[in-house]
């Protein structure tokens, strides 16, 4: 009677037990994968962006990861994610997420040229009116220019695709661009 008992108990614990082990043997035989896969992790920097601003009644967070893959020294492409929470007091708060490609060319080791292309869907929930929400998606592309020191690049940028750009404000904006 005993032997019954202890049999629903041990079953899991073995299964687990095979599991947790072969789990260990993968991870022994991923650490020798051949030297093309560190290769590419080489070529990869991550950075991206954050930005906090907080006014009377006013309030803007936003975070935007992104990673690029350096082709050679003068060209690199790259994605990013995009979260941006805004909010006036007593009259809107808006969430805005999307994603964007990037591509980089650098003609000279000082100077960066980048083309950016960020689809964004925007959420706007207006406080006061009939119409007390806005949803849609916000396309936008970028041609700029910066200089480049180390892992930093600052400059500006325009939105060609901007007709009164209901999300930015301005076609022109600066940027600072970090990657590790």
């Amino acid at each position: 009677m005993k032997k019954t008992r202890l049999l629903p108990i041990l079953k899991p614990i073995l299964i687990f037990s095979a599991l947790l082990s072969s789990g260990f043997l993968l991870a022994q035989q991923q650490t020798t994968s051949p030297k093309t896969q560190s290769d590419f992790w080489r070529k990869v920097q991550f950075g991206g962006g954050i930005g906090l601003s907080f006014a009377s009644g006013y309030t803007d967070v936003s975070l935007a990861p992104s990673a690029i893959y350096n082709f050679n020294q003068y060209v690199a492409l790259g994605v990013g994610a995009q979260y941006t929470y805004v909010k006036q007091k007593n009259y809107y708060a808006s969430h805005l997420y999307g994603a964007s490609v990037i591509g980089l060319f650098n003609p000279i080791q000082e100077i960066q040229l980048s083309a950016e292309i960020e689809e964004l869907r925007v959420n706007v929930n207006l406080i006061g009116t009939n119409s007390n929400s806005q949803d849609y998606w916000n396309t936008g592309l970028f041609l700029g220019a910066g200089y480049r020191a180390g892992n930093v690049t600052i400059g500006a940028r325009y939105n060609v695709l901007s007709d009164n750009d209901k999300v930015y404000g301005n076609a022109f904006m600066p940027f600072v661009r970090v990657y590790f």
